[in-house]
């Protein structure tokens, strides 16, 4: 067919059939590679204005447990919502982290903000991340989680080898070496996009052992690095006013910072 045309419309067809095949393959590709992460080539969200909060509750999917800390936040004049999971929180965990992906789509388009702030308690943290993994970093300012078992707990491991008919999925995700965790820790446990913080205690009864919550790339902050006899154990971690207060202060104007025993009397503990 080519050969039948003048040598400057020939070269004209070779070259636009050349950007079909290039955009053909660029599709491909992406379609290949799925939803991008948000590791590679994201930009930071802007930290300058915060927005609506979107508080997610851990394993059981309580939503009454995050309620004193969502009016904490209230009272400091924040938009603070509590996520509502699925199968009480103990189904799949990614179905979890859509639950989450509708909540901040419903919190932007009502506030008209450009970002959300995450706190994930508990198993909620995880859900954050696997939220964040997925797309959900593009939209968050910062993401806190609170004594998030991102690396397992030996609880999960245990019911699920005594009492696996009481051990059901969001059970066997958060058991050390989960496929779920694995893959989410495979690469880098914190995308491009928010400032992340983890919270938590080494106190922790069901975080087991409670450095589980630590989160590579994270701002961490043991609450006993800022107030050294702090009593806090894994429930009364959203409840508690020094760690209410230590959520609030990292998701203020201000960039994430660490905290000390310095800290400690400023912030009621």
């Amino acid at each position: 067919m080519l050969a039948g045309l003048a040598p400057a419309r020939r070269r004209l067809v070779v070259a636009v059939l050349a950007l079909v095949v290039v955009a053909v393959l660029v599709t491909g590709a992406a379609l290949l590679l799925g939803r991008p992460s948000g590791a590679a080539g994201r930009e930071p969200v802007s930290q300058g204005t915060p927005g609506p909060v979107l508080l997610v509750p851990g394993y059981g999917g309580s939503t009454a447990g995050l309620q004193p800390l969502a009016d904490r936040l209230a009272a400091a004049g924040r938009d603070a919502t509590v996520v509502a999971l699925p199968d009480a929180g103990t189904g799949d965990l990614a179905a979890a982290a859509e639950a989450l992906d509708e909540a901040a789509g419903a919190a932007l388009e009502r506030t008209g903000a450009a970002s959300v702030d995450v706190v994930g308690y508990s198993a909620g943290g995880v859900v954050a991340r696997l939220w964040a993994a997925d797309g959900g970093a593009g939209l968050a300012r910062r993401i806190v989680t609170l004594g998030s078992p991102h690396h397992g707990t030996a609880l999960a491991d245990l019911a699920g080898q005594v009492a696996p008919e009481q051990c059901p999925e969001a059970c066997r995700q958060l058991a050390p070496g989960s496929p779920l965790l694995a893959t989410l820790n495979a690469d880098d446990e914190t995308p491009e996009g928010p400032a992340w913080v983890s919270i938590w205690t080494d106190q922790d009864e069901t975080v087991t052992p409670p450095e589980s919550a630590r989160l590579e790339g994270a701002l961490e902050l043991p609450v006993q690095s800022v107030c050294p006899g702090a009593r806090v154990g894994h429930g009364e971690l959203p409840r508690d006013p020094l760690v209410q207060a230590m959520v609030l202060e990292q998701l203020g104007a201000a960039a994430p910072a660490a905290l000390g025993p310095d800290d400690c009397a400023r912030l009621g503990g």
